[in-house]
């Protein structure tokens, strides 16, 4: 009798023990998953803003150099002069020293120049080869060639002598005469082992797959492929159609595109990924993690606490009476010891990505731990200081006026609750601080999670200094349309803030200049272009001080300028070209050599001459050509019947 209430004592107990500890089991094993699921999220969003930075770094550089080259009209008179100088040495020796100049100054690893007229490939050493179509070598020019692009990126093997064929990644920009004929080929090239090695990082310190690919899936840059390979990023990864079209046809700007999808390699698995769109590029971003190795890893965890599961019902079927409350203490303790161990391993792996981490508890309106209630207390809110208070007190004590309401807005209870409620379980928000000395940029990043115990809402919260982050997105900004050498609008930019002007200002007058350098390429041939880029400074200094800060100038060409402001009338419009006549006209000196500056001008108004900026560029020009036919350093305005000054003789 005595051995069958053990006996059943025993097996309740091991029932009890086994459903206990499986439960534990399967809920430590959904948590641990569920945590593992957001680290993937948020460490492919890092591992994607990280690399999209650099590469968008590394390249706006080597594009503004390439396009700057095939604007130079220096380089383009070359060009047209080729058919007549093809036997001749020192034609040859101005294209390399040419070449030479910019490589010496950028030390980029290959600075190139290919005639559409002779199919000659120069480079910094002189003349390389001659380009055939029958070579596939020469795919890349006579593709470049029958495109519509102003510049591309392609990656190819270096054939340059003493280059050993080494893999490059190469910005081609087009060449276009007056009349929109390709008169070249100019660009630079990257090496690509260096942009391999930073992939290379990303991918070992957050275990992910990263790849730069063109618009047809065709892999240019990873850790393992080039370009030059000609590898299909959906051929290593078999994605539905659905799949590749969100890939390749996201167009977000500078935002990412996250979702999950079937492991095409394993149907029971899930592939995280992010794409994003790199327009200055012309490629796109693709960032992979699966979760094969994480689901492999917590089932292995699940079949050891099963087993383990197994012994410890063995061994308490031998010793059950003995040792049955002991087993529940370390029950507990296990049990705790799991959830401290995820909460530290949690805590570690956010403290360093993010500055500081508050819990608020929403439901009781209050702070939810120690530290934070310490925060706020540091800031003058007394404990017991209802959360919604304490918000607005690190607002008025910390936070920039401007940035203060939306702050309080953005994480006030009753947003948060809101939030939750549609669905949200992040919110994001980006201001400036202040903790004693400058304001700097942070972005909070606000996770709503619901406790099991009391169902009430909390509100984790995470601080990252993002200031770098927001100067080097302006100086980004800065760089894309900023000229490199003068500092002002670059061709694009000069069109862009015109086309904006008169779509927002139609009732208004504007004056529209061209200003071209005379004699210019004289002062290149005869002192250097080092000489010759100190008279485009000194010109543009010069052309600066004559407009307001508002009006726009942009450096449109090697040697051209335009200006665009709003006037009262034609007649002021002269008054002005004949001051700038004057105020351009004077000597130059610089590294020992002295050279007289003046400048030819050509002016449009618009309405009259046009009403959008292809329109005023055309009659402008128009009006330029008639001031060189007349001899230079003088202005012409654009009329149906030709009516110009010359301000030399006024």
């Amino acid at each position: 009798m005595k051995h069958n209430i053990l006996l059943k004592t025993n097996i309740l107990v091991c029932l009890v023990v086994f459903l206990g500890f499986l439960a534990t089991a399967v809920l430590s094993y959904q948590m641990n998953y569920s945590a593992s699921v957001k680290n993937i999220e948020q460490v492919s969003e890092l591992t994607s803003e990280g690399i999209y930075y650099q590469m968008t770094m590394l390249f706006t550089k080597p594009v503004n150099i390439s396009l700057t080259m095939a604007n130079d009209s220096l380089l383009r008179s070359a060009l047209i002069e080729e058919s007549a100088n093809l036997n001749n040495p020192e034609y040859e020796a101005v294209l390399t020293k040419y070449l030479k100049a910019y490589h010496d100054q950028t030390q980029y690893d290959s600075v190139f120049l290919v005639s559409a007229a002779s199919q000659r490939y120069y480079n910094y050493d002189g003349l390389d080869r001659i380009l055939t179509p029958e070579n596939p070598e020469n795919d890349w020019y006579y593709a470049m060639a029958a495109s519509n692009q102003e510049y591309a990126m392609n990656v190819d093997n270096d054939e340059v002598k003493a280059k050993n064929n080494e893999i490059t990644v190469f910005v081609n920009c087009k060449i276009m005469d007056d009349q929109g004929q390709l008169l070249g080929i100019v660009g630079v090239g990257l090496q690509i082992d260096s942009l391999q090695t930073l992939i290379q990082s990303y991918e070992d310190q957050y275990q992910v797959q990263a790849y730069l690919i063109n618009n047809t899936g065709d892999i240019e840059i990873s850790s393992h492929h080039t370009g030059y390979e000609k590898v299909n990023l959906f051929s290593l990864y078999p994605y539905s159609n659905e799949v590749q079209n969100a890939v390749l046809n996201w167009q977000g700007g500078d935002a990412s595109n996250p979702f999950w999808v079937e492991d095409p390699q394993d149907s029971h698995g899930q592939d995280y990924v992010i794409t994003r769109s790199i327009p200055q590029l012309q490629w796109h971003l693709f960032v992979r993690q699966d979760t094969g190795k994480l689901l492999k890893s917590l089932q292995r965890q699940l079949w050891l606490s099963a087993f383990i599961i197994v012994l410890i019902i063995l061994f308490i079927l031998y010793i059950i009476t003995r040792v049955i409350r002991s087993f529940n203490l370390q029950i507990i303790e296990l049990t705790q010891s799991v959830e401290q161990e995820k909460r530290s391993t949690f805590e570690k792996a956010t403290e360093e990505l993010f500055d500081n981490i508050y819990e608020l508890d929403i439901t009781h309106n209050c702070p939810a731990d120690a530290e934070t209630q310490k925060y706020f207390e540091s800031l003058g809110a007394p404990a017991g200081t209802p959360y919604d208070q304490a918000l607005k007190v690190v607002a008025e004590k910390q936070i920039k006026a401007e940035f203060r309401q939306g702050y309080v807005d953005t994480f006030t209870p009753a947003n948060v609750i809101r939030a939750y409620e549609n669905g949200q379980d992040t919110l994001t928000y980006e201001f400036m601080i202040s903790t004693g000395g400058d304001y700097f940029w942070m972005r909070i990043t606000a996770r709503i999670i619901q406790q099991e115990k009391d169902q009430s809402l909390h509100m984790l919260t995470y601080r990252q200094n993002i200031d770098a982050e927001k100067r080097q997105e302006k100086r980004l900004q800065a760089l894309a349309q900023t000229d490199e050498m003068t500092h002002l609008l670059t061709k694009s930019a000069t069109r862009r803030h015109i086309e904006q002007k008169l779509q927002t200002c139609p009732d208004q007058q504007f004056a529209f200049f061209i200003f071209d350098i005379d004699t210019f390429k004289e002062a290149n041939d005869r002192y250097g272009h080092v000489f010759g880029d100190t008279v485009i400074e000194a010109f543009a200094a010069a052309l600066c001080s004559q407009f307001r800060q508002d009006d726009i100038i942009g450096r449109i060409g090697g040697d051209e300028f335009a200006v665009f402001y709003p006037i009262t009338g034609p007649a002021a419009v002269e008054d002005k070209a004949k001051a700038l006549s004057k105020a351009l006209n004077k000597t130059h000196t610089a590294l020992g050599c002295t050279w007289m500056m003046s400048a030819s001008i050509g002016i449009a108004l618009a309405p009259q001459d046009g009403c959008n900026f292809e329109t005023l560029y055309q009659s402008a020009d128009a009006a330029l050509y008639q001031t060189k036919k007349h001899g230079k350093n003088s202005y012409s305005f654009f009329k149906a019947v030709p009516h110009e000054h010359n301000s030399s003789k006024d």
